[in-house]
């Protein structure tokens, strides 16, 4: 498994826009989005630039159903 990387709440975003995931609201600083074939709803907070924390990383691929070897690709 390779180590978590140090991402934005956009880049994270983006990245699970690649594997289909869709903004379907923003409330505040936080975006959720949805897959439908998974039929799962994963958020994503989005505070200017700033670095994600490693949790909270940890806690956006356990919701989104990917591995961190699957989420480098995207980035």
């Amino acid at each position: 498994m390779s180590k978590l990387p140090r991402i934005t709440g956009r880049e994270a975003v983006s990245a699970l826009s690649r594997v289909g995931f869709v903004l379907v609201r923003t409330r505040g600083s936080h975006h959720y989005l949805y897959h439908r074939e998974k039929n799962r709803i994963v958020t994503v907070p989005v505070h200017s630039g700033e670095t994600l924390a490693p949790k909270t990383l940890k806690s956006i691929l356990v919701q989104a159903d990917l591995t961190v070897d699957e989420l480098i690709p995207l980035l």
